[in-house]
């Protein structure tokens, strides 16, 4: 417990350094001044949700091959977080969206693709509070983010490229070399690392609460 406490108080210190940097130390970029600074919350959390999924597939994979219900909860909580985390990439997008373009939403092919992968994995929830029976459920769960991680690769990183977009450049350009300002680079890899240590530690939570629930369960019926 007590190593618990001091890994959530290090991440929010790390966190707190992060949001400090971003906002006075960070200059502003060329050509987007002020609203740069939304990138480094908005790339992390678009960053950990394809972690997130990522992870899913391989710990349903891990399910198929042993049927060990443990990998089952920790592709399910994974899912989860990454559909929360895709959320926020969705909104904080948005927002950069209305303040650079003067709207919301306009179907922009970044935009497009990641409203696909909400979709997609909104649909994974839908279908686990579907079905009733656990094992039926895990497996089926499983298949279903296996096919649905196949996609995310071509959403995030391959779809985008093929068509005119408003959205700026990514990190890593076509001649695979990264065009940032050393100290933007190192507060954005600091706020990559924080983003997923929160993840990790969300993830960790879920699991465990989770188990607990099910051992209570099983406990409540075997007394009854």
């Amino acid at each position: 417990m007590e190593r618990s406490n001091g890994s959530k108080w290090l991440i929010a210190c790390w966190m707190a350094g992060v949001i400090y940097a971003v906002f006075y130390i960070v200059p502003p970029a060329e050509g987007l001044g002020n609203l740069v600074r939304i990138a480094f919350f908005h790339i992390p959390v678009a960053w950990v949700s394809v972690l997130a999924f990522l992870l899913s597939a391989v710990w349903a994979l891990q399910y198929l091959r042993t049927r060990q219900m443990e990998y089952d909860r920790k592709s399910k909580a994974a899912v989860s977080l990454g559909f929360g985390f895709c959320i926020l990439a969705t909104v904080s997008g948005a927002i950069f969206a209305k303040l650079t373009w003067g709207a919301y939403w306009n179907w922009d092919p970044r935009q497009t693709t990641i409203f696909i992968l909400l979709l997609l994995y909104g649909a994974y929830l839908a279908l686990r509070s579907a079905i009733e029976e656990e094992e039926q459920k895990a497996r089926i769960a499983a298949v279903y983010s296996l096919c649905s991680f196949v996609t995310v690769p071509f959403l995030v990183f391959i779809v985008p490229r093929y068509y005119f977009s408003l959205h700026p450049a990514p990190i890593i350009n076509s001649a695979a070399k990264i065009d940032m300002d050393r100290m933007m680079l190192a507060v954005l890899l600091a706020a990559l690392g924080a983003c997923t240590a929160i993840f990790w530690q969300a993830l960790n939570y879920q699991v465990d609460d989770r188990r607990r629930r099910k051992s209570a369960e099983r406990g409540a019926r075997r007394e009854g």
